[in-house]
């Protein structure tokens, strides 16, 4: 049908808050947890890594990893982006640094 969107194209947009709603409890609050917080310190090279690339290098399976990636795209600390069945995770560092000047400098520590 025309117009209908297909089930595969309904998951190519993935939901961001947009950086005037981030809140810095909601920020603090999502990577109080050590293993979210591994995730922003490995991110903050700014290189894009999908799940499995992020589940290998802190040694935690992929089912975890996405959980706390999801956790953390909610509360607008990171960006995913779709790219076929991939999905690329980068740090919101621009967002989150014009939000809260020096917050990443302080986490990344």
């Amino acid at each position: 049908m025309i117009g209908v969107p297909t089930p595969g194209s309904l998951r190519e947009k993935i939901p961001h808050p947009p950086a005037s709603a981030l809140e810095l409890a909601t920020v603090m609050r999502t990577v109080g947890d050590p293993l979210r917080l591994d995730i922003v310190r490995l991110l903050a090279d700014d290189e894009q890594r999908d799940c499995g690339a992020v589940a290998d290098t802190l040694g935690v399976p992929a089912s975890t990893c996405s959980y706390h990636l999801r956790l953390l795209r909610e509360a607008g600390v990171t960006r995913t982006r779709a790219e076929g069945t991939q999905r690329y995770i980068s740090l919101r560092r621009d967002d989150l640094e014009d939000r809260f000047p020096g917050l990443i400098d302080v986490l990344t520590r």
